[in-house]
């Protein structure tokens, strides 16, 4: 048997139509190669793991990795890259969009320069193309593209290639120091780099999808804003307490219109008007927290979400009471502004709040 040269890593979701066309395809792009393909699966629903299962039991070149009660293309990519013993390891979509008969192109790059660390399936260099992206698209595209290359190291024309190759060894180095967050697990293993990554750049033409349904949407370009700013500034206030910080900002308006209309308009006393003002300021928190902070363990279904809604009210209370003294003991005392003792009670119990939610809340499931 040949040594083995190349490892493909395909993350999936709901791809159950593409497994057999991608493995296809890259028996026939790869043929000649010692190559093995990598799925790594978030637990789709549709069967995708069984799909590439039963493949594999026929072909022993395929593998699968079923993720459960784990989630996101970036850490997926990152457990399938740290599972080969292939000393060059490819990631490429599941949807079939990527162009796979550039892999020996990329291969033989790396194997012919022992100086090259990373070869980049490039849309937006001579040869390559969006295909059928219309003009919106590009533009969104083109603007995700300039705003990385604000913290890149390397000149880069697509810095948001999902299809890209490297050698394992590098991957191995910087696990520890990869966000995985989000979509664009090039951009992270680019600016983790302590060194400038030596980078070539092959044209593709990227495809139009023909099975399955696109995973992009609203969370996938929040993810994305949210991998730059932890790559910005997440050493100085780490991602996840920002994210929890700013939807307790959104949590504190909230918080002030319900007082506003209990206390001043509704002729509640402040202290009955702070206390239904923090239960509902608190539910907006949590449900919002669990489809944006914790997005890759949030909660689904019915009982799950009342369960997890009452851990979180539960394992905040101490810090509700916290903001509902401090608030009151200044307004009652001091006969300070009423809004600075609000706020006064929530800046005390935010801190509290994040770090026995993240372990008791979404940190048991």
């Amino acid at each position: 048997m040949s040594a083995l040269e190349l490892a493909v890593v395909i993350p999936t979701f709901n791809e159950f139509a593409n497994v057999p066309r991608l493995v296809a395809a890259l028996d026939a792009a790869l043929a000649g190669r010692a190559w093995e393909a990598i799925f790594v699966d978030d637990n789709s629903p549709d069967g995708t793991a069984d799909a590439a299962r039963e493949l594999a039991r026929a072909d022993a070149r395929i593998r699968v990795i079923q993720r459960i009660g784990r989630r996101g293309l970036s850490t997926a990519c990152i457990e399938g890259m740290c599972a080969t013993a292939a000393p060059v390891v490819a990631v490429i979509d599941g949807d079939m969009q990527h162009d796979e008969t550039l892999l020996p192109r990329m291969l033989d790059a790396l194997q012919a320069d022992a100086g090259l660390d990373v070869v980049v399936g490039s849309r937006f260099v001579d040869g390559g193309g969006t295909g059928d992206w219309d003009r919106d698209r590009v533009a969104k595209s083109a603007f995700a593209t300039r705003l990385s290359q604000q913290i890149l190291q390397v000149e880069l024309s697509d810095p948001m290639s999902g299809f890209f190759m490297i050698r394992t060894g590098i991957v191995r180095e910087l696990v520890p120091k990869l966000s995985g967050i989000g979509f664009k697990i090039l951009l992270d293993i680019l600016t983790a780099a302590p060194r400038p990554l030596k980078v070539l750049e092959l044209p593709y033409v990227f495809r139009t999808r023909e099975a399955g349904e696109s995973k992009l949407d609203y969370f996938v370009a929040l993810e994305y804003l949210i991998a730059l700013y932890d790559r910005r500034f997440g050493r100085v206030v780490p991602v996840r307490f920002a994210m929890f910080a700013a939807i307790g900002a959104m949590g504190a308006v909230v918080h002030f219109t319900v007082l506003t209309a209990l206390f001043r308009l509704g002729g509640l006393t402040f202290l009955t008007g702070t206390i239904a003002a923090t239960a509902v300021a608190m539910t907006f928190n949590f449900f919002l927290n669990n489809a944006l902070t914790y997005r890759e363990q949030r909660l689904k279904g019915v009982r799950a979400l009342l369960g997890g809604w009452a851990s979180f009210c539960l394992v905040c209370a101490v810090g509700a009471i916290a903001n509902v003294g401090v608030a009151g003991f200044l307004f009652n005392v001091e006969h300070g502004d009423w809004r600075l003792s609000a706020l006064a009670g929530i800046a005390v119990a935010a801190v509290w709040n994040y770090a026995l939610s993240s372990r008791f809340t979404w940190g048991r499931y």
